[in-house]
């Protein structure tokens, strides 16, 4: 036996329109849950996030960071372990993602590699003119979370640099292009130990 009261109808459609409602903010939710799960996913691919890679030989040569320690500008710290630097210690702020035609500090972009960007370098004077703008295509190529700079202490015309991984050539040709991207594709979005998102890629050489 029912022993609960009996509605009338006007308390009735009060009822009913009462559950519309929280039904109404139910799917509202879910849909935006869904929205914002496809955002996040697609700003995940569309600027540099990479899921695993299995089976796939690690492009580059492997050097242990030394460190994850910010440091103050201009201060001191000991020797990088590979050349350009891989990992170690960097400042706080990394640097806007880019092609630039002047030298930025190791200890910034060191924070960029933390950010699993990929780092091209090459030293001023030992390749021409169009050979770094092979190296500039190969960063529009990609874009976000993509550096390159010169570096006159580089000891190799052009190098590659990831978080823990580098790798170095000496010619821009078909083949370092291509073992350039195979770098690129494995390291870019991955390699370091965060991987936020990155925006405001460009071309600031002149500026």
């Amino acid at each position: 036996m029912n022993n609960e009261p009996q509605l009338n109808p006007r308390e009735e459609a009060v009822k009913a329109g009462q559950r519309r409602v929280r039904a109404q903010k139910t799917t509202k939710r879910l849909v935006m849950f869904l929205a914002l799960a496809l955002v996040a996913y697609g700003g995940f691919k569309l600027f540099g996030g990479k899921e695993p890679v299995d089976n796939k030989p690690v492009p580059g040569v492997y050097f242990e960071a030394q460190s994850r320690d910010h440091i103050a500008i201009g201060a001191e710290h000991p020797e990088y372990n590979s050349n350009p630097p891989t990992g170690g210690w960097h400042y706080s702020q990394p640097a806007q993602t880019g092609i630039y035609d002047k030298e930025l500090p190791d200890e910034q972009l060191i924070h960029n590699l933390e950010h699993s960007h990929v780092w091209i370098t090459y030293k001023p004077g030992a390749i021409d003119d169009a050979s770094i703008e092979k190296l500039a295509d190969l960063a529009k190529k990609y874009g976000p979370k993509m550096i390159m700079t010169p570096r006159s202490a580089n000891d190799s015309p052009i190098a590659l640099a990831a978080w823990q991984y580098l790798a170095k050539f000496d010619a821009v040709n078909d083949e370092p292009l291509s073992q350039m991207d195979d770098f690129i594709e494995y390291h870019r979005g991955r390699s370091g130990p965060e991987n936020p998102l990155d925006f405001g890629f460009g071309d600031f050489r002149g500026k």
